[in-house]
């Protein structure tokens, strides 16, 4: 529902960069003071100053040295401490780059300092990331037939795999025989894929070329699969390691370091999410929340389980340890904080999300519906913040998908006047995305009968009726679909709760037909949503069967007699005038 910075160029650069700022300081003082102020700062300055293999300049017996180190030339004495700073990994990427004046030669792939010193995971994301998108560019190249950017880039792969081979192999833990196996195949496969594109430079027949495309291409998708298959067996130990670490830990700081880890592996996708739940790690996040030592921890293994329960693995998962029963003890529990009941709140709204297919057959769910509902519409209530709101609301409208018994409790706790309240008060209820768990509340009560009174007694055809006019502020595309989604959904709420004549003569006098017509016939002001199209056209039919009266006799034969897709049609086809 809601991505790690893991780069280590600090720790890559720290003594030769301290190293040159040491020597360039002496000499700006050597030149500049003669006091002893100076003579302070100059023997400071030379008693930091770091040489490899951990010796300092102090410990050189002679002056004459000293003083000899600080008259070099500045360039000279810069050429000499390259060499030290020299990474060979960026040796080896600068090697395989071709110096070409291509449109997009600029876009090459250069890995900028490598991760910190033994994070294993950091290094196989980064890699990872590198090399799939290279073996992507290769494959759009080759369709090209760019057969000087297939070889050129083929080479820098080779590099890039034989780097994030060697070092995971030094910051690894252990080998196995079947990882060994994997980095074989692949290295044979990457000299393979450098030789014969080698091999296609040299050629010029069309028809020849054609067939050692096949070859290239085939040998490209083997490489891809032996590369997938070792990142993934390399991935999954991390990962075993990670959730032994949290199962074996009674360290407050040591779960929480370990569980942040997993976090930021989840926001990795959804393949590192499958990865999670199998080797365990919804099972250890649950023992985590089970643990009152731990409280503290609640929110953030809670936020992590929201994570990983994107996909049917981990809900499965969430099944089997009664993850639902957990839940709903925090939820209903007040003596736990606002945030950690938000974050259980997050956890139910993914569990129960409508467009998971998987989630539907969550059978444990129905035995605690009515406590986490209840609960749920006290969050609503008590909520302290937007966001803190919009999680407890997620959750309640994904809930009134999964089954309909959910809506009848909903009415029974008046759910309909705390969400119309909640919506006058901006520091709960004040984003698009907010209002489209609202209204989506309403429109999955507003099938109910007894609804229709409820709504008309707390003015909510009114707050219907802004929904309808609801505009994005930022112009963002997420933001434009969640006005699309909420002018949608107020037109179906609409057109629901106008079975009952005294919601649609209320809706009529607040001219909701006139707006509904505006959006039928300007297609700016629905965003040219054809969802939103077939949504007004049907509340405002809805309408005129009631009170046809306030329609003018060109929108009902426009917009109400003909079929609806002929209504449809036309107004889809409408073009607007500017004059």
């Amino acid at each position: 529902m809601r991505r790690p910075p893991g780069n280590g160029e600090a720790a890559s650069e720290g003594r030769g960069s301290w190293g040159l700022w040491g020597r360039q300081e002496a000499r700006r003082l050597d030149c500049t003071g003669h006091d002893r102020c100076s003579q302070a700062l100059l023997q400071i300055g030379i008693n930091m100053m770091a040489l490899p293999g951990g010796r300092h300049l102090d410990s050189i017996p002679l002056p004459g040295q000293r003083l000899h180190l600080m008259q070099v030339d500045s360039v000279q004495r810069w050429m000499e401490d390259l060499k030290l700073m020299t990474e060979c990994e960026c040796m080896c990427v600068l090697q395989a780059k071709p110096i070409s004046l291509e449109e997009d030669a600029q876009s090459d792939l250069i890995l900028a300092g490598g991760p910190g010193p033994g994070d294993p995971l950091q290094l196989l994301l980064k890699r990872g990331w590198v090399i799939s998108t290279e073996l992507r560019r290769i494959g759009q190249k080759l369709a090209q037939d760019r057969w000087a950017r297939v070889h050129s880039m083929s080479v820098r792969l080779t590099c890039h795999a034989r780097s994030m081979v060697s070092e995971y192999s030094a910051v690894s833990r252990s080998s196995s025989q079947e990882m060994g196996q994997l980095e074989k195949l692949l290295m044979e496969k990457c000299s393979e894929l450098s030789a014969v594109t080698e091999r296609c430079l040299q050629v010029e027949n069309e028809h020849v070329l054609k067939s050692m495309k096949a070859c290239v291409s085939e040998t490209l998708s083997t490489l891809g699969r032996h590369f997938g298959q070792l990142l993934e067996l390399a991935l999954t130990r991390e990962v075993q390691a990670l959730v032994r670490k949290i199962n074996a830990s009674d360290n407050i700081y040591t779960t929480e370091s370990t569980t942040g880890n997993l976090f930021s592996l989840t926001q990795e996708g959804a393949p590192l999410c499958r990865i999670i739940a199998k080797e365990g790690g919804v099972v250890a996040l649950f023992k985590v929340c089970r643990q009152d030592s731990f409280r503290c921890l609640y929110p953030q293994a809670l936020r992590t389980l929201a994570s990983i329960c994107c996909v049917e693995e981990g809900v499965h998962q969430l099944e089997k340890v009664d993850g639902v029963l957990c839940l709903a003890d925090i939820l209903t529990d007040d003596s736990h904080p606002e945030a950690t009941r938000a974050e259980a709140a997050a956890v139910v709204a993914q569990v129960t999300s409508p467009h998971l297919p998987f989630t539907q057959h969550l059978g444990s769910f129905l035995e605690s519906m009515e406590e986490i509902v209840t609960a749920l519409i006290k969050l609503c209530q008590e909520a302290s913040s937007g966001e803190v709101f919009l999680l407890a609301s997620a959750a309640l409208a994904n809930i009134t998908f999964f089954d309909t018994m959910a809506c009848e409790m909903l009415l029974q706790l008046n759910a309909i006047r705390v969400l119309l309240e909640a919506c006058s008060d901006k520091q709960r209820v004040d984003t698009p995305y907010t209002r489209d768990q609202i209204v989506t509340i309403l429109a999955n009560m507003s099938v109910l009968e007894q609804c229709a009174s409820d709504i008309i007694q707390e003015n909510g055809v009114q707050l219907i009726m802004g929904m309808l006019s609801e505009k994005p502020r930022s112009g963002t595309p997420a933001e434009v679909a969640a006005c699309e989604r909420v002018q949608q959904k107020a037109a179906v709420t609409l057109a629901r709760l106008s079975r009952d004549p005294e919601v649609a003569r209320e809706a009529v006098r607040l001219s909701c037909m006139s707006r509904l017509i505006e959006l039928c016939r300007s297609p700016s002001e629905r965003n040219s949503s054809d969802a939103v199209l077939v949504a007004c056209l049907a509340a405002l039919r809805r309408l005129a069967g009631v009170c046809p009266e306030g329609l003018q006799d060109s929108d009902f034969q426009q917009l109400v007699q003909p079929r609806l897709v002929d209504s449809f049609l036309l107004c889809s086809n409408m073009e607007e005038s500017f004059v």
